[in-house]
């Protein structure tokens, strides 16, 4: 029984990497065919869609970490999945003002190039159950530049999205009102800024540290 449970597990996650890295390569293939062939004006459009699919799929992996399916702890994966979404729709999607700025085609580019090295890399380790040295190094080194251009990107957008959430009293909440609550968006936007001052650092040593382990354990075998 237990070999049968590995065996599905194996299958699914193989299935569940695969396919979101097919995603991901339709978002990095669009972003540059657009860039080259419209500008990056247009990138945004192109690649909603897909975008759209392939980072909101990212949310399995909190349950994956939950149930046991991967190693991957939960603190490490929350605040990466939670800032990209955060991004993708309560800014991209929700104030459209903002998907012609070319740090949409530097935020989407990052993204793109990691997710397809992530999710090939784990996705050969699930169906194989090993991948090559010239893999696991891209795995952990590509984010050393991916990384800082992707949050810089993000930190970006969220700032100039600002005057329009601002303007637009998008998703705000009122008072008086039957909940005696009171939210706004705005404010909220601000607090997110302000996480990524001290959230970035914090993950960018944590994978650093996850860095030097994987390369130092693939010297040693």
């Amino acid at each position: 029984m237990g070999s049968f449970l590995a065996g599905v597990r194996r299958l699914y996650l193989s299935a569940y990497n695969w396919a979101v890295f097919v995603g991901w390569f339709q978002v990095f293939y669009l972003a540059l065919k657009t860039l080259k062939e419209s500008g990056h004006e247009r990138v945004y459009y192109a690649v909603e869609r897909p975008l759209l699919l392939a980072q909101s799929a990212a949310v399995l992996e909190i349950l994956h970490g939950l149930l046991g399916l991967v190693r991957s702890p939960v603190s490490a994966t929350l605040p990466q999945i939670a800032s990209r979404l955060y991004v993708t729709w309560g800014i991209l999607w929700s104030f459209p003002e903002t998907r012609t700025h070319f740090l949409v085609s530097s935020l989407v580019i990052s993204w793109s190039i990691t997710e397809i090295i992530r999710y090939s890399f784990f996705g050969m380790k699930e169906a194989i159950g090993a991948s090559s040295s010239w893999h696991l190094w891209l795995r952990y080194s590509t984010f050393l530049i991916l990384y800082p251009t992707g949050i810089s990107s993000e930190v970006g957008l969220i700032y100039i999205a600002l005057p329009y959430i601002k303007a637009s009293e998008k998703y705000c909440i009122r008072m008086p009102n039957k909940w005696n609550f009171s939210f706004d968006y705005f404010y909220a936007a601000i607090l997110v800024l302000g996480i990524y001052v001290p959230g970035s650092p914090h993950l960018y040593t944590y994978m650093l540290g996850q860095r030097k382990k994987a390369l130092s354990k693939a010297k040693k075998a």
